[in-house]
């Protein structure tokens, strides 16, 4: 079956906005057209395969930040905010449900239940410009029961390649698994070339609780993308996670 996930797909592409803003030389409004098109035909196109999953979000665990890590007890995970780094969940959550009441697509009687910012984390606020990529962490939770045919969380990259690709995200390799602790996650990495510099970009995606939640990593080298996927945690690692 054919879907798609107009919910947490833009929380993916919003991201990537955010990020692509912070460059010196990118207006921080700037959207590419064709990206915006792109998300805009993905957004109708998936208005057939939505139905709404009333109280969805309040079932869902939003985590919380304490001592500079973001704990999940309900996902079964941590994940370590570096030094300094700024919050934005607040605001991008208020962002998406602002853009799902005014998208010409979004029915005026449906409630926009459908995806959730869990954790936003950049290491300069997005709407300050710099010459380096904005190192960023992004974590969001959709459920499944909105998307009729999703089944394993490797169907996810299918839909993020496309939003990733007009966002000039090149896929490195095919998605694989790995192991984080206890569990078993599905990995796609990403880059793009922006001049003489490159963004690159990991999501980690899991399926649990009747929720997708997909676990975005982006910097600006391998290294530092790395070196943040580390301060992720499953189960029994999740409890201390390295500082």
């Amino acid at each position: 079956m054919d879907f798609r996930l107009n919910v947490v797909l833009p929380l993916f592409a919003g991201v990537l906005v955010l990020v692509s803003a912070s460059f010196a030389q990118q207006p921080a409004a700037a959207r590419p057209t064709s990206a915006s098109q792109s998300s805009s035909n993905q957004s109708s196109s998936a208005q057939h395969a939505r139905k709404a999953v009333p109280g969805a979000e309040s079932r869902l665990d939003a985590g919380s930040v304490s001592n500079g890590v973001y704990r999940n007890p309900g996902f079964g995970f941590t994940c370590k905010i570096p030094v300094g780094w700024v919050l934005r969940t607040q605001e991008m959550n208020a962002q998406k449900n602002e853009d799902a009441e005014t998208d010409a697509g979004q029915a005026a009687s449906e409630p926009a239940k459908g995806g959730r910012v869990l954790l936003a984390a950049f290491s300069r606020p997005p709407e300050a410009r710099g010459e380096d990529v904005n190192s960023s962490i992004l974590i969001a939770a959709e459920s499944v029961e909105a998307y009729p045919g999703l089944k394993e969380a490797a169907q996810y990259f299918g839909p993020v390649s496309e939003v990733a690709k007009a966002r000039g995200l090149e896929l490195i390799e095919d998605p694989y698994e790995l192991e984080i602790g206890t569990k078993t996650v599905v990995r796609g990495d990403f880059q793009r070339d922006v001049g003489t510099r490159v963004m690159r970009q990991s999501t980690l995606v899991i399926l649990g609780h009747g929720y997708l939640v997909s676990l975005t990593f982006i910097g600006g080298t391998e290294d530092e993308v790395e070196e943040l996927v580390q301060g992720l945690g499953f189960g029994a690692g999740a409890k201390t996670p390295a500082h």
